[in-house]
Formats: structure tokens, sequence, C-alpha cells
């Protein structure tokens, strides 16, 4: 059976990826696809989704444009990773298709709504704050949601601070709504993310398929490898965000266990962190659950097969 997902990013070199892996999966029946601001502006993140969508070729589903700040803090970006366009490295091609009129948290909850309780899976790879409005603006479709699996947050650390990752990091107060809204969440960390690395053979493997997308992906990797070298010492970049959406096409992917998840935003050196109660088995009721595994070889398999497929 397919998974209906809803993508909301901010691509950024990952999440072009879990665009490619949502679309050539069999597994997925891609809803939507929604944008906020985060590795760059909103303007930038939207025209990054919209090229991704050409060289694709998805058709069919509608993108609409969300949230341009935080709900509270001044934006922040991730110029430094993702470069000036946010999708530095390939020549992006024009936008194939138009942007929905609807603002992405509109689509959302309208999207939600349509549909049959327990049947659409929300992704988020980026500032949770699409999300976190949606559940503001009609609570009816928190129960509706079979569940929310989103990149961001780690229980070990962080990567734009030594207690924060990025994405919870840009807006917390958002991800404090999400994670307690009370649907079922988990957190896809830099814990099991950073094991996700586009190898030199893991690159290789895929640009061998010689098709456009295999090459943009090439493009994208050889990119992102400078930029992670540069910025955080990695030898070889972590793709983190399709981590998420591989997770929805197979949750043997990762290792997950239930786990409190409270969200810091007021601590001097530690706003943003997640701070995640791995200390016993989770009390009754826990909604919320940590991915503490990866098995990278079957995530870059999903990830190939799909990348083929288009």
């Amino acid at each position: 059976m397919t998974r209906g997902i809803i993508l909301d990013c901010d691509p950024g070199h990952d999440d072009a990826v879990a665009m490619l892996l949502a679309w050539g999966s069999p597994a997925i029946e891609l809803i939507a696809v929604t944008t906020v601001f985060g590795n760059q502006t909103i303007e930038k993140t939207t025209r990054n989704a919209l090229a991704v969508a050409a060289v694709a070729g998805i058709e069919g589903v509608p993108f609409a444009r969300g949230a341009e700040r935080p709900l509270v803090r001044e934006i922040e970006t991730a110029e430094a990773t993702h470069g000036e366009s946010g999708l530095d490295g390939p020549s992006l091609p024009p936008p194939a298709i138009e942007l929905d009129r609807r603002h992405a948290v509109q689509l959302i909850v309208e999207e939600i709504m349509a549909r049959p309780p327990g049947t659409v899976t929300l992704v988020p790879t980026a500032a949770l704050t699409n999300i976190a409005l949606a559940a503001r603006l009609e609570p009816r479709i928190v129960p509706r949601v079979r569940e929310v699996v989103l990149m961001g947050g780690a229980y070990a650390g962080g990567n734009w601070t030594a207690a924060a990752e990025f994405n919870i990091l840009i807006d917390p107060e958002a991800a404090h709504i999400v994670f307690s809204a009370g649907w079922p969440v988990t957190m896809v960390g830099l814990d099991v993310t950073h094991h996700a690395l586009a190898t030199p053979d893991v690159v290789d493997r895929i640009a061998a398929l010689g098709t456009p997308v295999s090459r943009f992906f090439e493009e994208l990797m050889t990119f992102f490898r400078a930029a992670y070298r540069n910025t955080q010492g990695f030898d070889h970049p972590p793709v983190h965000d399709p981590v998420a959406v591989a997770y929805v096409i197979d949750p043997a992917v990762l290792s997950v266990r239930p786990a409190p998840v409270s969200i810091e935003l007021t601590g001097t050196h530690t706003r943003g962190m997640t701070v995640a109660d791995l200390r016993a088995p989770a009390p009754p009721g826990t909604r919320t659950s940590v991915a503490t595994g990866i098995d990278a070889d079957r995530f870059w398999g999903l990830v190939t097969d799909a990348i083929a497929r288009l």
C-alpha cells in the first residue's frame, strides 16, 4: 500500500534528494509539497522546490509557498552550507509548474481535512513553522494525521550549536507546538542522519545510472561535499532529509524507540535543544519517538531505486 505524505521542506540539497525519493518511490503518494524559510529565504527555497520538480518531472502535485519567518524570532539561514541560492552546484531549470494560490498552511489543512482520517503523514524536513501554524489554525487536523515524521533535532548534541540542530533551532516555538500537539511524532535526528553519508561509492553508484536526474544528484553532492568539509569537517556529506522519507517507505531503515521529547526555549546555551528522555522505558501514552539507529545500505538502496525510476 502507498503512504500519502505532505512534504514540507526548504530546498536545500538534502531536501532536494528527499523530493526525488518521495516522487520516485512507488510506496509514496506525494500529496503536496510545501515550502518554508530555512536553508535560504522563502523566495529561494520555493524557487528551488519548483526547480527540483522540473528536474524530476513531478506533475499533478500542488506546490505551495509557506511561512517566510519564524513564529517569534528573527530569520536565520544556512547559506554557508547550501550556498547563495540555497541549492548551489547544479544549473537549475526554470519552473515547469505554477505555485498553488493557497498559502502552504491552508493547503496542509485542506488536504488533511479532505481525506479520510489516518491517511496523511506529514514529513517536515525544515523549520516546523508551517506545521505548527496548521495545527493552531485548525486543531481538528491533529487526530486526523496518521503521524508526523520529521527530520530535526537530536538526542545527543547539535550541529548549529553544541546543543541544537538547525531545523529546531531556527523556530523552537514552532517545534514546541508540533512535539506537544498530541499526534504521533517520530524525530529523525542527527543521531541517525549523520550516518547517511554520500560517500564516493554511493555517488558513483547513482551517477552510473546515466540519467539527467542521476547527474543532478551527482552535481548536488559535489557542492554539498565541499560545503560540509569546509563548514563542519565532514569528509562526506550527511544527507539528512531523505532519511525521514525513507522511514515512511520502509520502517526497517531505522531503529526507533518511544521517548518523551521536550524543546528547550529559554536556555542561554541550549535554546532549540530536543531533550529526549531515554533513561527508562517511555511512560504509557507517550506519543513521541526518536530514531536511534540506521541501516545506511538499506537507505541508499531506496534512494538509488527511486532515482533510477525517474
